[in-house]
C-alpha cells in the first residue's frame, strides 16, 4: 500500500461559501488529506437556488448556464494531476451525472455529499404550488426522479445524521449501507469562545438564519409575545429569507418591544453577537427536514461555549443531553420556548452547566479536527477498496 497522503478533488458547482463544504473541506486539510478543488459558478444566491428548486430548473436558459459551467469544469478537470477520489460537494444532484462520467473515464471512485435533499426542500417550501400548481406538481416529480438517479450512481454517499439516512431510504429506496455519517459541526474558525457577556442589561436570546419553515422563527416571535415585558428577555433575529416579512409583520402586530430585526452580518461580526448572548437559539419548525437534522447554529453555539435551546428530536438526542449539553423545548410551542427562556435566565448555574458541558463535547466530537478525521477515514477505504492509492 502506497504511504503517500491521501489526494482528493472536489469537486463541481457547490457552494464553496457554504459551511458544510467549508468545514468539510478545512478538516479533511488538517488531517493530512490533499483537496484539489476543481469548481465553477453555477448559482447566484439564495433566491436564485430557491427559484430553480420551484421548477427553474425547466427552462433552457438554466440549462444552457449548465453546459457553459460544465465545459468550464471538464476543462478544468482535465489539467488536474492525479488523484484518488473525486467527490461531489453540496449541492451536487445535477453535478453528480458528470462526476460520474469523469470518474469512469479516470478510474477514480465517486463519493458524494448529499446533506440535503433538494426535492425535500422544494417539497417542504411548497415551491410553485400556489401560483402554478400544475407545473410544481410536474416538476417536483421530475426532481424526485433526478434525484433517485443521481443518489445511484456513487460509490459511497456522505450524510450528517442516519434519520435522513431512513428518509432517503424510505423515499428513494437506497440501502442505508451506501451512507456514512459525518456530522455537521462547526468551523472553530470562526465560532470559538468569546469573553461572556455583560451581566448588564436584559437577558439576551440570539437566533440567525435564513428564515426558512424548518427554523420555526414565527415561533420565537410568539414566544417573545408571551414572554411580555416584564420578563426583561430581548431576543434578536439576525439573517434574512422567505419567511422574514411575515415574523416581522407578526412582530408589528403583536406590538412586540422584546424583540429586534438584524441584517446580515459577516463571520466575524455574527461571533461578536452569538458571544454577547446568554442564550443561542436553534430550530423549533416541526418540518421532516428540521426534525432529521442537528442544525449548524446548534453546534455553533456550542463551538462558542453559549447556552444552547433548541427545538426536541430524535436527531438531536442521538447527539445531544438534554440539560447537560443543550436544553430542549417543544417544536411549534411557543409556551414551551418561552418557558426554556425563563427557566435558563432564573438559573445562571445550569446555563453554566450547559456552556461548560455543551463545549467540551463540541471539541471532543465536532470540531474541524474531528470531523476531518472522521471523513478522511471514509475516503481512504473507498479509496484502499478500490485500489486508488
Amino acid at each position: 500500500m502506497s504511504t503517500r497522503a491521501l489526494r482528493v478533488c472536489y469537486f463541481g458547482t457547490y457552494r464553496p461559501n457554504y459551511s458544510r463544504n467549508q468545514i468539510l473541506i478545512e478538516g479533511l486539510r488538517r488531517n493530512g488529506v490533499e483537496v484539489i478543488e476543481c469548481h465553477e459558478t453555477l448559482w447566484h444566491g439564495i433566491e436564485d437556488r430557491v427559484q430553480t428548486a420551484g421548477g427553474g430548473w425547466l427552462s433552457p436558459r438554466f440549462w444552457l448556464r449548465v453546459l457553459r459551467a460544465y465545459a468550464r469544469l471538464v476543462r478544468r478537470f482535465f489539467q488536474l494531476e492525479a488523484f484518488d477520489v473525486l467527490v461531489a460537494g453540496y449541492p451536487g444532484q445535477l453535478d453528480v451525472y458528470l462526476a460520474r462520467l469523469l470518474s469512469w473515464i479516470k478510474g477514480r471512485p465517486l463519493v458524494w455529499d448529499v446533506f440535503m435533499s433538494i426535492y425535500l426542500v422544494a417539497l417542504e417550501r411548497g415551491l410553485g404550488q400556489k401560483t402554478q400548481p400544475l407545473k410544481s406538481r410536474v416538476s417536483l416529480a421530475l426532481l424526485r426522479r433526478l434525484e433517485w438517479l443521481a443518489l445511484r450512481l456513487p460509490e459511497r454517499l456522505i450524510q450528517d445524521t442516519g434519520q435522513y439516512v431512513a428518509w432517503f431510504q424510505q423515499v428513494h429506496g437506497l440501502s442505508p449501507e451506501r451512507f456514512r455519517l459525518v456530522p455537521t459541526g462547526a468551523d472553530d474558525r470562526v465560532f470559538r469562545p468569546l469573553p461572556p457577556p455583560s451581566q448588564e442589561g436584559p437577558f439576551r436570546a440570539v437566533y440567525y438564519g435564513t428564515f426558512i419553515p424548518n427554523h420555526g422563527v414565527k415561533y420565537i416571535v410568539q414566544a417573545a409575545a408571551l414572554l411580555g415585558k416584564d420578563a426583561d428577555i430581548c431576543i434578536e433575529l439576525i439573517g434574512d429569507g422567505p419567511e422574514r416579512a411575515e415574523a416581522e409583520r407578526l412582530a408589528q402586530e403583536l406590538d412586540l418591544e422584546n424583540l429586534v430585526f438584524t441584517g446580515w452580518l459577516d463571520k466575524a461580526a455574527l461571533a461578536g453577537h452569538v458571544a454577547q448572548a446568554h442564550v443561542c437559539l436553534g430550530a423549533f419548525g416541526h418540518t421532516p427536514q428540521s426534525l432529521m437534522t442537528v442544525q449548524n447554529k446548534v453546534y455553533e453555539g456550542l463551538a462558542m461555549a453559549r447556552p444552547v435551546v433548541t427545538g426536541d428530536s430524535p436527531a438531536v438526542r442521538q447527539e445531544l443531553v438534554h440539560g447537560e449539553h443543550v436544553y430542549l423545548c417543544d417544536r411549534d410551542e411557543p409556551a414551551s420556548l418561552a418557558e426554556a427562556l425563563r427557566t435558563l435566565k432564573g438559573d445562571p448555574g445550569l446555563r453554566a452547566r450547559l456552556s461548560t458541558n455543551g463545549y467540551a463535547l463540541f471539541y471532543s466530537r465536532f470540531n474541524l479536527q474531528h470531523l476531518g478525521a472522521t471523513y478522511a477515514n471514509h475516503l481512504l477505504r473507498i479509496a484502499n477498496h478500490k485500489g486508488t492509492i
